[in-house]
C-alpha cells in the first residue's frame, strides 16, 4: 500500500504514539507485508526468527518489537504490538467505506461492458473495454479488471486475506488493504473467489483461464496464459509463473512458486516449489513419472510377496 504522499519517520511515530531510531525526517512512502516491500515501506515484524529477514528486506523502515541495531540507511518504529500497530496505519491510511449503491459511482467503467443484473462495483474500481460481468459478480473496492474480461456468475474479487494472529483471547485479524489486478484477455469462472492483497495487490495475468469454483489466496501472483481447473485452492502468496496448467483439485502451500510451463496433475499437493517444463502429481509432489513408477511397482508388491512366501515354502 502506498501513501498518498511521502511521510516522515516522526510522523509515522505520531500516528503509532511509539518510540522510533532513525533521522526525524526520514521519508516513508508505503507499508507492506513482507512478501511485497519495496524502498520505502514499513515492514513488521514481532518474532525474533524473523527479525534479520525483515531487517535485511527491501523495507526502509522496520516496525519492529525489540531495539536492535538500526541498519545503514534504514530506520526502525519500536512498537510493543507490531501486528497491531500495522492494523493502525491500514485503518489510518485505507479506511473502511460502504457502499450506498450496487455500481459505485467512483468506479470507471470502460466501452462496451456488459454487466448483468445483479452485480457489485464497489469504490474506485476499474473495468476496462469490451468485459462482460456475469450476474451476482462482487468486485470489491480498488479492484482492477482489464479489457476482454469474462468473469461469470457469483465470484468474489476483492473478499480480505485470511490472515490471523493467534492470541490467547482470540484470534486476531491482519486487516487487508490491497486489491485484485485482473489483466487483459483472463476468463474467470463461477464462483471463484480471489482475495485481495494484504497490502499490495492479488494479480491474474494476460491471456489466464480460470475455471469454476477456484479459490485464490492474498498477494499471489498468477502469470500469462495459465490454465487452472476447477476445485482448485491456492494459497496466498504463491508464485505461478507463464503458460503453467493446474488439473482440478489441486492444494498448495503458501509461499511456494511453480516454474514457468509447468503441469500439475489433478489431486496434487503441490507442498514445495517446483521447477518449471515438468510435470508433477501426487502428495507430497513428484514429477509423475517417478510417482507413476513408484505406484506401478507398490501394484506389483503383492504378487512379490507371494512369489517370495511360496518359494520360502518349496525350501522348507
Amino acid at each position: 500500500m502506498k501513501f498518498p504522499q511521502p511521510y516522515t519517520l516522526k510522523q509515522i511515530a505520531d500516528i503509532l504514539n511509539i518510540e522510533y531510531v532513525g533521522e526525524t525526517d526520514f521519508l516513508i512512502t508505503g507499508c507492506n507485508e513482507i512478501h511485497r516491500v519495496e524502498t520505502g515501506d514499513i515492514v513488521f515484524v514481532d518474532h525474533p526468527k524473523y527479525y534479520d529477514k525483515a531487517l535485511n528486506s527491501a523495507a526502509t523502515t522496520i516496525l519492529i518489537n525489540k531495539k536492535v541495531d538500526c541498519p545503514k540507511g534504514k530506520s526502525l518504529l519500536i512498537s510493543e504490538d507490531p501486528f497491531s500497530d500495522f492494523n493502525k496505519l491500514s485503518a489510518f491510511f485505507k479506511p473502511f467505506k460502504p457502499s450506498v449503491s450496487h455500481i459505485s459511482n467512483t468506479a470507471i467503467i470502460g466501452e462496451n461492458v456488459t454487466i448483468q443484473p445483479g452485480v457489485f462495483i464497489g469504490n474506485n474500481v476499474t473495468v476496462g473495454n469490451n468485459t462482460t460481468i456475469h450476474a451476482n459478480v462482487s468486485i470489491y473496492d480498488d479492484c482492477e479488471i482489464g479489457e476482454n474480461v469474462i468473469i461469470h456468475a457469483n465470484t468474489v474479487l476483492g473478499a480480505d486475506a485470511f490472515y490471523y494472529k493467534n492470541r490467547s483471547e482470540g484470534f486476531d485479524k491482519l486487516l487487508s488493504s490491497g486489491k485484485v489486478i485482473i489483466e487483459n484477455n483472463v476468463d474467470v469462472g463461477a464462483s471463484c473467489t480471489i482475495d485481495k492483497g494484504v497490502s499490495a495487490a492479488t494479480i491474474i495475468g494476460e491471456g489466464s483461464k480460470l475455471d469454476n469454483q477456484i479459490h485464490v489466496g492474498h498477494d499471489t501472483i498468477i502469470g500469462k496464459k495459465c490454465l487452472i481447473a476447477s476445485q482448485t485452492g491456492i494459497a496466498g502468496c504463491v508464485i505461478i509463473e507463464d503458460e503453467v496448467t493446474i488439473w482440478g483439485q489441486v492444494g498448495t502451500n503458501s509461499g511456494i512458486t511453480i516454474g514457468a510451463k509447468a503441469v500439475i496433475l489433478g489431486q496434487t499437493g503441490v507442498t514445495k516449489s517446483v521447477a518449471g517444463g515438468k510435470t508433477y502429481f501426487g502428495t507430497p509432489i513428484y514429477e509423475s513419472r517417478d510417482k507413476l513408477k513408484e505406484l506401478a511397482f507398490v501394484r506389483k508388491l503383492p504378487g512379490v510377496i507371494d512369489a517370495i512366501k511360496a518359494e520360502l515354502k518349496e525350501n522348507k
